[in-house]
């Protein structure tokens, strides 16, 4: 396994791609898709980041506490960044063609009932035993509230944070690197902005306020890079398939937010963290030296 110098995310020029802005887009494809995905999700996220909700340079809250203020403050932003800018980009570049391909992506759920069961059944089993291993605390088994909300807690997760972001990072982003500069490269590229495009909101509640100390968010991009490498591999051997890629994403986000603190009532949020890191990294370590950095891409194709 090999990681290769970096290189340009520009495409070689389309012919006949034009001039002026439409032209650009089609020349720089990926470019421009990062570009955008970080200006308009920043710039959205400012109000949230400049309330008392963040920096308190503005003197206004978003109402409804912590989780409510989030959807209002937080989702927004994501929405218009990471997947309006795919459908954006897509429409210029590719068209209706580009479009049917990220519909057939985005609607593929017709893959084993095996890869449902080893999503949903694999994010929690590891998280807890990431846990354990660090907080040397046996699991409570949680509250019969909690197994009857779990799933519909998934499916709300599924409709906010997998689908404000995962149609960008790795239905756009990841085919278009991995053709290039080969599933491994891609995937370290990918996982790095991903974790980047969070840094506003660690100056907010929803990352720790002004105060947090640097090591969070320098921690919380380490868990992005080793987390992509996993999806990456559920995208490859799924056949591309987004609804797993979401799940798997979205199972992480509900076990913290859902599970985790009646299984562990004394487990604190770095704890948390924490455990999340050595979960992923375990994940990407097995998953490199099994596919000799692949990652799941089919044989047939080069890896670069």
């Amino acid at each position: 396994m090999s990681v290769q110098a970096p290189v340009s995310i520009e495409t070689r020029p389309a012919p006949q791609a034009g001039t002026g802005l439409l032209g650009s887009i089609r020349r720089r494809p990926l470019t421009w898709f990062f570009s955008l995905a970080f200006a308009l999700s920043w710039a959205v996220w400012t109000p949230y980041v400049l309330s008392e909700n963040g920096l308190g340079v503005w003197h206004f809250t978003f109402p409804g506490g912590r989780a409510a203020s989030q959807l209002t403050g937080v989702l927004p932003g994501a929405y218009l960044g990471p997947i309006a800018s795919a459908l954006l980009v897509t429409c210029v570049t590719e068209g209706r063609a580009g479009l049917r391909v990220w519909r057939r992506r985005m609607l593929k759920f017709k893959v084993s009932w095996r890869w449902y069961l080893v999503v949903l059944a694999s994010v929690p089993a590891a998280l807890t035993l990431a846990v354990m291993a660090l907080s040397d605390s046996d699991p409570v088994l949680p509250s019969a509230m909690i197994f009857a909300a779990y799933l519909p807690g998934l499916l709300v997760q599924l409709i906010t944070t997998g689908l404000a972001e995962e149609p960008g990072w790795r239905e756009f982003a990841m085919p278009r690197m991995q053709r290039r500069y080969g599933p491994l490269n891609a995937t370290l590229f990918v996982g790095v902005l991903w974790g980047c495009w969070h840094l506003p909101l660690f100056l907010t509640e929803w990352g720790g306020g002004p105060h947090v100390a640097w090591t969070v968010p320098v921690e919380f991009i380490a868990m992005t890079i080793t987390f992509s490498c996993v999806m990456t591999w559920v995208f490859n051997k799924s056949g591309e398939s987004m609804p797993l890629v979401m799940l798997l994403h979205c199972g992480v986000n509900n076990f913290f937010s859902m599970a985790s603190s009646d299984m562990f009532p004394k487990l604190s949020q770095s704890e948390g963290t924490h455990a999340l890191l050595l979960a992923t990294t375990t994940a990407a370590l097995i998953l490199l030296a099994v596919t000799r950095g692949r990652l799941g891409l089919p044989k047939g194709r080069p890896a670069v």
